[in-house]
């Protein structure tokens, strides 16, 4: 059941961990690398922040420019996507007439983001019902572009939902609305390390995504990429000495978004290290670690369709590492949707299994997602849709 890369996790023995989608997983050798940078911070600091912190972050920028096809000038630092998310709507200016376009399938929290700045500016939100199961990207395509107007400032798209755990066709979604005048924010959250992005071809005015997620760095490590057009707009959440530093030979972003006050940087000093000692791990590197990934995904959600008697929600074309499946039986009522799904405790306690189970209200339905990374084996998902079939009482 073990695989020949789960050496590289110290996982908790025993336990089955199919939930990397969630908060990612370290391997050893990342924790080893970001602890070194936190041991030379804290050995001199002042030299670390002042002398040697900017050269770092640059290399990291670099590295990850090189990594996502495009400028290390148009990449800010930030600690997460949610962040990301947040950093360019509080930073955008809109109208009362402005519409924002999103997806039923967004993350909670980008969501929550979208109606606090739109009742702030008197803006409409526009949430778009995409279905769940699904028949294939053009449905989406076709719902999302209908429900643009000549009043559509914004459309928020998801690279790969977090709740329904979809491929969005997000290139051709981007593609389509920036031609037509409208700003894209990109939630990359599930983008980096699991599908390849070549932001300066994409084209997305806004993209931001988690590199402790599938490219298994450090926690509070993630980007924002945003178009060099665009970069007048938009500020870090908090204002800084680089807000009024002498421009030199650089730009009042690179300025504002390369110093907001003390924070530990390791995690970004890491980058370059993940980077190229995650493609060592296998022969092929990057792209053979996304393949493999996704290979065991779909086959793990193939699975697990079996054991239970479903149908899968989704074509594989619209799987990435992650894959959602709505159980059978009846959702939990909404009065008690945010609370922990009796089936998630269950699964945790009485099997040793970590793997997401919720209700959502829209598309309705009681969920289950499973994650794939190198350490994972066929074989645990098979664990996995045995204590369903029994808990579920499918037998």
């Amino acid at each position: 059941m073990t695989s020949k890369y789960a050496k590289h996790w110290s996982l908790e023995e025993g336990r089955l961990f199919l939930n990397h989608g969630s908060f990612g997983a370290c391997p050893d050798f990342v924790i080893d690398e970001q602890r070194k940078w936190q041991e030379q911070m804290e050995s001199e600091p002042v030299r670390f922040f002042e002398d040697e912190m900017p050269m770092l972050l640059k290399k990291a920028r670099e590295v990850l420019a090189d990594f996502l096809s495009c400028s290390s000038e148009d990449l800010a630092l930030v600690p997460n996507a949610t962040t990301g998310v947040n950093t360019v709507l509080r930073s955008l200016v809109f109208n009362e007439d402005d519409e924002i376009l999103v997806p039923d399938h967004a993350y909670q929290a980008c969501r929550n983001a979208i109606d606090f700045v739109a009742n702030r500016w008197g803006a409409t939100v526009i949430t778009v019902a995409i279905p769940f199961p699904i028949d294939g990207p053009q449905t989406v395509l076709d719902l999302m572009l209908n429900a643009a107007t000549e009043k559509t400032k914004l459309v928020m798209i998801d690279t790969v939902t977090s709740p329904t755990g979809l491929r969005m066709p997000f290139e051709e979604l981007t593609r389509q609305f920036v031609a037509s005048g409208i700003e894209v924010l990109l939630d990359a959250a599930h983008g980096i390390g699991m599908i390849p992005l070549h932001l300066d071809a994409l084209g997305a005015s806004y993209v931001t995504s988690n590199c402790h997620k599938w490219l298994c760095a450090p926690k509070g490590t993630a980007f924002l990429h945003v178009r060099k057009d665009k970069q007048h707009k938009i500020q870090p959440l908090t204002i800084s000495h680089g807000h009024t530093f002498p421009l030199g030979t650089t730009t009042r972003f690179r300025h504002e978004f390369d110093w907001i006050g003390t924070q530990d940087v390791s995690g970004w000093c890491a980058l370059p290290k993940v980077i190229s000692g995650m493609a060592e791990m296998i022969e092929g590197g990057w792209d053979t670690i996304m393949q493999h990934n996704h290979n065991l995904a779909i086959k793990g959600r193939n699975l697990i369709c079996k054991t239970l008697g479903i149908n899968a929600p989704c074509p594989d074309s619209m799987i990435a590492c992650i894959s959602t499946l709505q159980l059978p039986g009846e959702q939990l009522p909404l009065e008690i949707m945010h609370e922990p799904d009796p089936l998630h405790e269950i699964l945790s306690s009485k099997y040793d299994i970590q793997v997401p189970v919720w209700s959502w209200p829209s598309p309705a339905g009681r969920y289950l997602r499973i994650s794939a990374q190198l350490y994972n084996t066929i074989e645990q998902y098979q664990v996995l849709a045995d204590a369903l079939k029994y808990e579920l009482n499918l037998e």
